[in-house]
């Protein structure tokens, strides 16, 4: 079957994810993949600038996990949930080691979508003796596409979802968001109002089981809190009986150099999930993990959870190897000697181009922020032209930067730049000038 038709097959019959389907009738077709590049069926090499959806960060090709999936490919494939075997037993030995201290068990799925979905039905289980029920989520946030992750998220598409996927007691808070601060106030000088205003909620709703936020925020802008954030957010849930979750789908597994990124504000969560790096996205897994208090909860109370591809043979086979990939990352201060580099590329792009606006991030994981005005804070689009489908400056960028051999995902307003954590100083310096060139068309349609 030659490219082409293969590539009509797939406009024809399989649906393209988030867009209208107008938009899935060429899709760019990938023939392999090596390091921090992907290569097309005319053999165009691409860098890979956001680690395609924030996942591969390990880059494409490790050996070392691809072996380990063809071995338990080889040996036990696939076996019901019910069963133990040695594959499984490994897995939770490895995460043992570099969870957050406090999460001791896991129920493991194959999506972030499905650890957020797995993490709301133990939560309400857990308070349903006392009546709790209502999570507090963030407007800037995306948590999965199933009923009641998409439900939790505040970004455009649950409003495409909505009513079906309607969850009762779904509640969105304020975000720790300083370029943007909802409360039109400046930190320090603000005194963490979006953290206080939590407690707020909590108060006056009543019946408040979670809090559920991604520690730094993942497609909605790359959002870090500032410092005093998270110790006070635990302190609201603490002193009111209510649950702290954090979504790590995004964050987690060295992307903002640490192993998780609400280590960096010394915070423990009573349940912790995510994806994505946990294989590197090598196999499709997903991982909610919760304290001993709430897996004690369930010891003589019915678990009303499960399907059939929990604890999945293969896509746990890779998390043990993944992990060790990981530390050999750790040693001689690769990673954060490259994410400083990074870093200073970013920070030069704000001080060269009137369109860049805001320029944040930790490690790894980091958003370059685009406005038509730098003064007044305007952006290119809203959140209403993207759900109206009108043409966003973002998407206009993307694909110029694609046509330069650059692949750099854009949401809305910003840049999500997230690169395999394997990447080099040089590779980092070959993708920031594809996109410092491209800024200038932005540049140009900018208001004085």
């Amino acid at each position: 079957m030659s490219k082409g038709k293969e590539v009509n097959v797939l406009a024809e019959h399989s649906y393209g994810t988030w867009r209208p389907q107008r938009d899935w009738k060429s899709p760019l077709f990938i023939e392999k993949a090596e390091g921090v590049y992907f290569f097309d069926g005319e053999g165009k090499r691409y860098l890979d600038f956001s680690s395609q959806l924030m996942c591969l960060n390990l880059g494409h090709g490790n050996e070392a996990v691809i072996k380990a999936i063809k071995e338990q490919a080889e040996k036990l494939p696939y076996v019901a949930p019910g069963f133990g075997c040695k594959v499984k037993s490994k897995a939770v030995e490895a995460l043992l080691e570099v969870m957050p201290r406090g999460l001791e068990k896991f129920f493991f799925s194959t999506s972030g979508t499905e650890a957020n979905e797995a993490a709301v039905k133990i939560i309400r289980m857990f308070f349903a003796g006392e009546g709790k029920y209502k999570i507090i989520s963030r407007y800037r946030s995306y948590h999965g596409a199933t009923a009641v992750s998409i439900a939790l998220t505040g970004d455009p598409r649950r409003w495409f979802a909505e009513p079906m996927s309607k969850v009762p007691g779904v509640i969105f808070a304020p975000d720790a968001y300083c370029y943007r601060c909802p409360f039109g106030l400046s930190y320090p000088e603000c005194g963490i109002q979006c953290a206080e205003y939590v407690d707020y909620m909590i108060k006056n709703e009543g019946n408040v089981a979670a809090v559920f936020v991604e520690p730094v925020v993942g497609t909605n802008g790359i959002i870090v809190p500032p410092k005093e954030y998270f110790p006070r957010l635990r302190e609201v849930t603490d002193e009111n009986n209510v649950l702290l979750v954090v979504d790590e789908v995004m964050s987690g597994w060295l992307r903002t150099d640490e192993w998780f990124a609400v280590q960096h504000w010394k915070v423990k969560p009573d349940v912790l999930t995510t994806a994505k790096g946990c294989t590197s996205a090598y196999t499709p897994l997903g991982i909610t993990a919760t304290t001993k208090e709430i897996a004690d909860f369930f010891e003589d109370r019915f678990l009303a959870h499960g399907h059939t591809y929990a604890a999945h043979p293969l896509s746990l086979a890779p998390v043990p190897v993944v992990i060790e990939e990981y530390k050999k990352l750790l040693k001689h201060n690769f990673l954060r000697r490259v994410g400083e580099h990074l870093k200073k590329r970013l920070l030069e792009l704000k001080e060269e181009h009137v369109s860049v606006g805001d320029v944040r991030g930790l490690g790894h994981f980091w958003a370059v922020e685009i406005v038509k005005n730098r003064e007044t804070k305007k952006p290119f689009n809203t959140r209403a032209d993207k759900a109206a489908l009108k043409p966003l400056m973002v998407s206009k960028l993307s694909k110029e930067m694609l046509n330069k051999g650059l692949y750099l995902l854009g949401w809305i307003s910003h840049f999500i730049v997230a690169p395999p954590l394997i990447i080099t100083e040089e590779q980092i310096d070959e993708g920031v000038d594809v996109l410092d060139e491209t800024l200038k068309i932005a540049d140009k349609e900018t208001e004085s």
